[in-house]
């Protein structure tokens, strides 16, 4: 069998939206000559990739195996077509990252027209949500992850860490005062901070003697993003437990936020650039994952001073 790579690409374009349609307008094609080209890869490989309804397109089992492979393959292909491209705007195509929210909004996109300047033939898709997404089953070429791993058979790069603190606005402590020690908190609230908005009840977390220790609190308040956590915490909603990045330093120093409890402090949150497993990383991918790493590393604390 012929290995066609521009079907390929097509057929990776749909998985990745999960529409015909979205498949086709990304890559200036119509609907109908992606539908046959996906047809015929099924006829070729004598197996279902989507199931198709009048609503929704979803991969199969087949399908998610043929996308691993076929992201490996494309980037075989491109990383063999680049060989004999030394010059760094020689570099094309597209990239897929995902990042966390707050990091995307405002570390990485800010910084992200030097890039492309830089490399002017490459194109960027950025997904900035909070949720652990699958990098290899949505195509993720890399992401970046704040926390502790949970993903197998993923290549990391550890770019450093993230501590953590207590915050309030001083809108919240006019109200309820400033707590002093873990006893004040039973008379504090908590924004509760769960990705599906699920869970069991607020706990307000910290380190003793190296050991993660938990207080029950109440909470009024439950967010499912960092930004609407952020937020929640300035508009005096109740007390949070987030990293101690750039952005949030500079809510200190305007005051818009106070550091509180400094010697009860959540764990330390290692940040860490994953990519799938790959013989030959493709020259495009390794470009944005080198100036990513880079960004992220310079917005960790520290990094200003170093």
């Amino acid at each position: 069998m012929t290995m066609d790579l521009d079907a390929l690409r097509i057929f990776l374009h749909v998985a990745e939206t999960a529409s015909f349609t979205q498949a086709a307008d990304r890559m200036g094609l119509t609907r109908a000559r992606v539908s046959a080209v996906v047809q015929r890869l099924e006829a070729e490989f004598g197996t279902r990739l989507f199931h198709r309804t009048t609503r929704t397109v979803q991969i199969t089992d087949d399908g998610r195996l043929l996308a691993e492979r076929a992201q490996s393959l494309l980037g075989e292909a491109e990383e063999v077509q680049s060989l004999f491209q030394r010059q760094p705007a020689a570099l094309q195509g597209r990239i897929r990252a995902d990042v966390p929210l707050l990091m995307a909004s405002r570390v990485i996109i800010p910084r992200l027209p030097e890039f492309l300047a830089r490399h002017p033939r490459l194109e960027v898709d950025l997904s900035s949500t909070d949720r652990r997404v699958d990098l290899v089953r949505e195509g993720f070429d890399c992401v970046v992850r704040v926390g502790a791993l949970q993903d197998s058979g993923l290549v990391a790069r550890r770019l450093g860490e993230l501590p953590q603190s207590n915050f309030a606005s001083p809108a919240y402590l006019e109200r309820f005062g400033t707590p002093h020690n873990l006893e004040d908190l039973a008379h504090h609230r908590l924004v509760r901070y769960a990705a599906d908005l699920g869970g069991g009840p607020a706990a307000f977390e910290y380190m003793e003697g190296g050991t993660l220790r938990t207080l029950p609190m109440t909470d009024v308040v439950t967010v499912n993003n960092s930004l609407a956590y952020e937020a929640a915490c300035l508009a005096g909603l109740g007390i949070v437990q987030a990293p101690v990045s750039s952005p949030r330093r500079d809510l200190l120093a305007t005051g818009q936020l106070v550091e509180i409890l400094p010697h009860w402090r959540p764990p330390t949150l290692p940040v860490t650039l994953l990519y799938p497993h790959r013989r030959h990383v493709p020259r495009r991918v390794q470009a944005f994952m080198d100036w990513l790493a880079e960004v992220v590393e310079q917005s960790l604390p520290g990094a200003r001073d170093a």
